[in-house]
């Protein structure tokens, strides 16, 4: 079966690396990409496989074929170099690079021993958010601070989402996640704000639910992980 898959995928390179002989230049790429598709482009790149372009997007990651006629989405492994895994490796720089714009906008928890600063998105209403939130001394205590970024799960036209505007608009906005998380009433508060950016970015990098947590080199992990899992699992990125 699993042959099989790799052979389909090489086809499937293959033929689109044929196809490129009609090879346009970037901006009518993104140009095209964008009428036919409806997709927002950010960046095109060349990818590590000829005849391909990485493309990066408001919907993730994809590849697309240099004429513009095929897209895929997909996994490139790098058989030269152990079966490193090229796309998770763009995926991870993309998320590293872009938690970065909300370094002023997430809610932190800070270590008074810093060693690593991990961004969690989450969702007040989430068993497991609440879960990890209750072990926050503990992260604190292994020198991780913990960054909040919100991924409203029903959405941003959802109760969830304004609750959590509410949150990050609170004169205390530590207290108010703590408080939401231990399911009291937040009250209700409104300012400029990133709630929804944050959404759009944590889809756009693969984030489908919460708990997820972004590591310093844009690893994710999905699902809750208790303190000292988490700090084992830093301490092997080093």
């Amino acid at each position: 079966m699993i042959k099989s898959v790799y052979l389909a995928a090489f086809a499937v390179i293959g033929m689109m690396s044929f196809s490129s002989a009609a090879a346009m230049d970037e901006a009518a790429l993104k140009a095209k990409l964008e009428d036919k598709v409806g997709l927002t482009i950010e960046s095109v790149r060349t990818s590590p496989v000829n005849g391909l372009y990485e493309i990066t997007t408001n919907r993730g990651l994809f590849y697309v074929s240099e004429d513009g006629g095929y897209l895929l989405q997909a996994r490139i492994f790098n058989v030269n170099e152990g079966m490193r895994n090229e796309t998770e490796a763009a995926m991870s720089k993309m998320r590293s690079d872009g938690v970065e714009q909300f370094a002023n906008a997430g809610i932190e928890f800070k270590a008074e021993d810093e060693k690593y600063v991990i961004s969690v998105f989450t969702d007040t209403t989430c068993g497991y958010c609440r879960k990890l939130h209750n072990e926050m001394d503990a992260f604190n205590d292994e020198g991780i601070t913990v960054r909040y970024l919100a991924f409203p799960r029903a959405g941003l036209n959802s109760q969830a989402y304004n609750d959590m505007v509410s949150v990050w608009c609170a004169e205390n906005p530590q207290q108010a996640m703590t408080e939401a998380k231990a399911g009291q009433s937040v009250a209700t508060a409104s300012c400029e704000n990133s709630v929804a950016e944050q959404f759009t970015f944590a889809q756009k990098i693969g984030v489908n639910g919460t708990p997820n947590i972004v590591l310093p080199n844009g690893d994710l992990i999905r699902g809750y992980q208790p303190a000292d899992v988490v700090a084992r699992t830093l301490k092997n990125a080093e």
